[in-house]
């Protein structure tokens, strides 16, 4: 056993303790900090027992250039580097370093893509069109009409849709109660296609895909009766897409779609439960791009 897989090695480098820091992280970015800390380790640790003190930017360069021989995407190793600066800020919050080592460390950029806008056609298809065998199987037509409305007609994350539970629905007022990032929860006006998308799922189509396993409050619901999946509902926009397309498309489309209809940049922040407005305004980038096409397109002088 090497000695960063030992309790010393793991003490020394207190993984678990900046693990642990993370109180306002999702479950799925803290599991990616957790990674990147230990795969730096298991890459530092044959090299200097001395643990993170041994660390300054010279070792941090090696790595990242260790990154980019092994073909990590520049993206990655962006990412990858955003953990290491976090975790050695808190190393010296928490007294064990007297100096940050990444302070002035330079990273590669992502590559900055623009997230994919369906097109009117794209969302009429996914909308509206059933799948093959859905007329042997109304309920799980129903289901899918309701979650592809809600994809697209609240912009919610798929984690957040999976996440549903009856109660979080008011269809009176026309809202919905979803748990974000951080266990952050947020209401959300649906509109009226979706209200009714999710009235007919729960009034005629859940009944019939509920079984004993099924968890009371879950709003939707696989075909073994248990509380849909991401993977579920992959396969759902699989199945009803014209051209292969992520789910988060649909949160992506309906950004743009507001921005294009003249929303302000803080109420669809608001929508989206973005924590940062920067986060948000990379759909400003998305929503000019869309009009400046228009334009060429359309114009005369276009």
């Amino acid at each position: 056993m090497d000695r960063a897989a030992s309790g010393e090695g793991e003490k020394s480098w207190m993984i678990e303790d900046f693990v642990s820091s993370l109180t306002s992280a999702a479950p799925a970015t803290v599991n990616a900090y957790r990674a990147d800390v230990e795969g730096f380790v298991r890459w530092f640790d044959p090299l200097s027992h001395e643990g993170p003190i041994a660390v300054d930017r010279r070792v941090l360069r090696r790595w990242m250039a260790h990154l980019a021989e092994r073909g990590y995407a520049r993206r990655t190793v962006a990412r990858k580097a955003s953990s290491i600066r976090r975790y050695f800020a808190w190393l010296c919050r928490s007294g064990v370093l007297a100096a940050d080592p990444t302070i002035g460390l330079s990273a590669p950029k992502g590559e900055g893509r623009l997230p994919r806008v369906l097109s009117s056609s794209d969302i009429e298809t996914l909308l509206t069109a059933p799948a093959a065998g859905d007329e042997e199987e109304p309920a799980v037509r129903l289901r899918d009409d309701a979650v592809l409305e809600l994809l697209y007609g609240a912009g919610l994350r798929v984690g957040e849709l999976c996440g549903l539970n009856i109660g979080d629905l008011d269809q009176r007022a026309g809202m919905v109660t979803v748990t974000g990032k951080g266990d952050k929860q947020r209401r959300v006006p649906v509109g009226e296609p979706a209200l009714v998308a999710m009235a007919a799922w729960i009034g005629e189509g859940r009944q019939f895909m509920i079984t004993n396993e099924t968890p009371r409050e879950a709003v939707f619901v696989n075909r073994r009766g248990r509380r849909i999946t991401p993977r579920d509902v992959r396969r759902i926009v699989d199945r009803r897409a014209a051209a292969p397309t992520h789910p988060h498309a649909l949160r992506h489309t309906f950004a743009t779609h507001l921005l294009d209809n003249g929303a302000d940049l803080r109420t669809v922040q608001e929508l989206l439960g973005h924590a940062d407005l920067t986060t948000t305004q990379v759909y400003t980038h998305v929503s000019r791009d869309r009009l400046r096409h228009v334009v060429s397109q359309t114009h005369p002088r276009g």
